[in-house]
């Protein structure tokens, strides 16, 4: 009985180390193979990837030659078509894991922030600026800025003759905006307003106390996988809204693809769909930056040659081939292609934007089937 026993006890201590010796023989090799760690977290942030065929490898290739020759210093570039990235590039110093500054890129992660308030019940398009800033107001408001609305703001149609700029000397970037002539009757005269995307992310901030990075996070970053957004903030602690934000090439295409699902993200619907329907589409006659609206015709600028000149919506710009897109100094782009169910990212370093997207209509575009 005695030796039974024993015997029981042996083997019971020998399957016990054995099963010891198998987990630390696991343990090891997870840590002798951080490659296989990698690739089980990728799988859960990551958007899916696949091989190109030999018509867009061969057109992506001609792209990037093109850029070259052109001098246009692209430092990424992502196509994602029926939510799959087909092919992707870094160069010129652009890396995959390096966050890369927007500029007015961010305009349109604001817009989302606006959309999801207004989805909460915290705000409408039809509220008042002044409403939300009693405290910041000039002496004597004009008409015209106390009917400036939220959706003015997101239009760039607030009636500003010239673009608002922010404090100094540390001034609230709130009360230079207020104090601004408003020339114009809001909604009747585009002029692009990167303080007054500023405002949003302050509207933004009062009706839910958190800053726009922060109401985002659960809302849009958490979901979409978007780790560790970086956004900077006006001496007064608010999101910049219209620039400042830094994010990965492959955060931008998850933010094209959600625009071109209408806000639903693997079958769950994280941004309004109505609010992404109209956001999306022409509201407004628009022109560059550096042109005023009533010297568009003598400019020589055309919806045939130009993609500058088709519209604005919410914080977006409409483009030629019935696409749309988010737009950042420096060749920052977020460009959604319904009629091809596709998305072409760039980060970049330049000043000619126009020569960047005419790259994408001249050489992906028609290798996108």
């Amino acid at each position: 009985m005695t030796r039974h026993i024993d015997d029981l006890l042996k083997r019971f201590v020998s399957r016990c180390g054995l099963i010891v010796l198998l987990g630390l023989c696991s343990l090891n090799v997870g840590a002798q193979d951080p490659d296989r760690q990698d690739e089980a977290s990728v799988k859960t942030t990551s958007l899916e990837r696949a091989e190109p065929d030999e018509g867009l490898n061969a057109a992506m290739e001609k792209y990037l030659q093109s850029a070259k020759d052109k001098k246009l210093n692209i430092q990424s570039v992502m196509v994602l078509q029926h939510g799959i990235v087909l092919y992707e590039r870094w160069l010129n110093g652009g890396e995959p894991q390096k966050p890369h500054v927007l500029n007015s890129v961010s305009k349109t992660f604001t817009s989302a922030a606006v959309g999801l308030a207004i989805d909460e019940g915290l705000l409408s398009l039809d509220d008042k600026v002044v409403s939300f800033f009693p405290d910041d107001l000039p002496d004597s408001p004009s008409e015209n800025l106390k009917n400036v609305t939220v959706r003015n703001l997101l239009t760039m149609n607030s009636g500003h003759d010239s673009e608002p700029s922010r404090g100094k000397n540390g001034e609230s970037w709130t009360k230079s905006f207020l104090a601004w002539p408003v020339e114009h009757e809001p909604g009747s005269y585009y002029c692009y307003n990167s303080l007054g995307t500023y405002m949003l992310s302050a509207i933004v901030q009062k009706v839910t106390g958190q800053k726009v990075v922060d109401y985002l996070q659960p809302r849009l970053f958490d979901p979409l996988g978007i780790e560790a957004p970086r956004w900077e903030e006006s001496p007064q602690g608010i999101n910049c809204g219209g620039w400042g934000l830094y994010l990965k090439t492959e955060d931008l295409a998850k933010m094209g693809w959600l625009l071109l699902q209408k806000g639903k993200w693997n079958g769950k619907q994280t941004l309004p769909e109505e609010y992404v329907v109209e956001a999306t589409r022409a509201q407004v006659p628009c022109q560059p930056s550096w042109i005023r609206a009533d010297k568009v015709a003598e400019s020589g600028l055309t919806p045939e040659n130009s993609d500058w000149v088709l519209g604005y919506g919410y914080q977006i710009w409409r483009c030629r081939h019935n696409a749309y897109r988010a737009d950042g100094a420096g060749g920052q782009y977020i460009i959604v292609i319904p009629e091809k169910d596709a998305v072409v990212v760039n980060t970049a370093d330049l000043q000619d934007m126009q020569a960047e997207l005419n790259l994408v209509w001249d050489y992906i575009l028609p290798a996108l089937k």
